[in-house]
């Protein structure tokens, strides 16, 4: 069973505008910091919808050595860079850990973060806030499950 709903708990999280590193591209608008299931220690940024016009599925299928998840990689468009992966078929530990549902993560190590503010412009937007990812009048595309 794939999760599609953000758990409560992480109403309270900002939302992120994400660019790559290496280009400046915009990669996501609605980006979450998270840290890995299967790895406490390592975070990243994790997104239930993500910009396609400058993100693009690099078909090849891999398998995490962690926890055993099928992935692909994000790549950025306009340089061609890794910026993170799409969880293909999460692995049952994953599935059955408290996650916020989103299946692309983004590497910090590759990614600048800046706040998205919220309508106002007088603060941090957050999830609890956020327009689902169909009604974000953000353009983007939801991300594939």
């Amino acid at each position: 069973m794939v999760l599609t709903s953000l758990h409560p708990s992480f109403g309270k999280n900002s939302v992120y505008l994400l660019d790559c590193r290496a280009c400046g591209e915009t990669v996501c608008r609605r980006g979450m910091l998270a840290v890995l299931v299967a790895d406490g220690k390592t975070e990243l940024f994790s997104t239930d919808r993500y910009d396609r016009s400058s993100v693009g599925v690099i078909p090849e299928v891999f398998t995490t050595e962690k926890c055993k998840c099928r992935i692909q990689h994000l790549g950025c468009l306009s340089c061609g860079c890794v910026v993170g992966y799409h969880v293909v078929l999460p692995c049952s530990k994953c599935l059955s850990s408290i996650n916020n549902g989103h299946h692309c993560m983004f590497h910090s190590s590759l990614v600048s973060h800046y706040y998205r503010l919220d309508e106002v412009g007088g603060g941090c937007l957050l999830w609890r806030q956020l327009m689902g990812p169909l009604e974000d009048a953000v353009p983007a595309t939801e991300c594939l499950r």
